[in-house]
């Protein structure tokens, strides 16, 4: 199957890489980038990728290409999804759709109505780690879930400039960590509340231009009782900190963070281990592979993409409420029945 990449900045070469080496299925047949530089293009290149350009339609236009991997910037998602779908091709979307909730609804029926396969990149479930666990709360080896934490903590903080345009912690950083309770407790956030601080950079607010935090919690009561805790820091000195646990009524599952190895030296010292793997480019690797192979799948099958277009609109929904509750001294902010906040 021939697919476009639209996008060549961190994420878009993580895709190019992982789809020209570990998915054989697909060939990459045109990248497009408006910033496509010799740089980046020999980048390209290397993968025996020939058609590098600027220009979108140049893969939005072309018979061959099936599908379309969108991994250019949030404010340029909703553009090319419509386009993509209004041209009959398979969508598979970076997070977040967008920051609008209007705008996401308007998308995914237009997604609907045209028929065309639909994955967000909402990769962490695809992750060995985070599926252990949310398996064990499916199968009900734990019983029913009683409490979920997820803790997510970056190894350094993105300059204050992303920050202005991300729309703050909750929409770029939590939102992975909004879909892992979902997947994990298997049910719906119908009560959020949010606390932060500006611990990491206490300039954060008035070099981003917006009222974000570097440090959150939230706590949130899902459909089926169950009470979901994730915290989250930008910076974590010693790495990439990326744990789940769930609690139930027969037990508890939880996962640890991956090493480079599993060694402990013990000595007169003291003890030494490795430290978590950096950034999520290495904890996430193989996570990333396999949502590619899921999109593909069901393509070739004719069956519902695992993370669907509503799996892209509830944690946007989740983020704006934990915004709100945020801004307003951590107040519960219902979420209707209808998903709307």
């Amino acid at each position: 199957m021939k697919i476009g990449v639209i996008g060549a900045g961190r994420i878009g070469k993580v895709h190019i890489r992982n789809i020209s080496l570990f998915v054989p299925e697909l060939t990459i047949k045109t990248v497009a980038d408006p910033f496509m530089n010799e740089k980046t293009a020999a980048y390209v290149k290397q993968f025996g990728i020939e058609n590098v350009t600027k220009e979108a339609d140049d893969i939005l236009n072309d018979p061959e290409i099936e599908a379309v991997v969108i991994a250019s910037s949030t404010n340029t998602h909703a553009k090319f999804i419509i386009e993509s779908a209004k041209a009959g091709k398979n969508i598979f979307c970076e997070k977040p759709i967008d920051y609008d909730i209007d705008k996401i609804k308007k998308l995914l029926a237009l997604v609907e109505e045209k028929g065309v396969k639909f994955q967000v990149g909402f990769n962490r479930r695809f992750d060995h780690n985070h599926k252990a666990v949310a398996d064990a709360v499916k199968d009900g080896t734990i019983g029913d879930p009683h409490i979920v934490i997820v803790s997510s903590r970056d190894p350094e903080p993105p300059p204050a400039s992303y920050v202005a345009v991300s729309g703050g912690i909750f929409y770029d950083m939590m939102i992975h960590d909004f879909d892992m309770v979902r997947y994990v407790t298997g049910s719906e956030a119908v009560e959020i509340s949010a606390v932060g601080s500006c611990l990491v950079n206490p300039n954060l607010q008035e070099e981003s231009g917006i009222p974000d935090v570097d440090t959150a919690v939230v706590t949130m009561k899902m459909a089926n009782g169950c009470i979901a805790v994730i915290n989250n820091s930008r910076q974590a000195v010693y790495g990439y900190d990326q744990r789940v646990e769930a609690f139930g009524s027969k037990g508890m599952a939880s996962d640890a963070n991956d090493l480079l190895n599993t060694t402990t030296v013990l000595t007169k010292d003291g003890a030494h281990s490795e430290k978590p793997l950096w950034f999520f480019l290495e904890r996430y690797n193989q996570a990333f592979i396999n949502q590619v192979i899921s999109f593909v799948d069901a393509i070739n099958n004719d069956t519902q993409t695992v993370v669907g277009a509503i799996d892209g609109l509830r944690p946007v929904l989740m983020a704006k409420a934990a915004t709100e509750s945020c801004r307003n001294g951590g107040v519960y902010v219902r979420l209707r029945s209808n998903f709307s906040a």
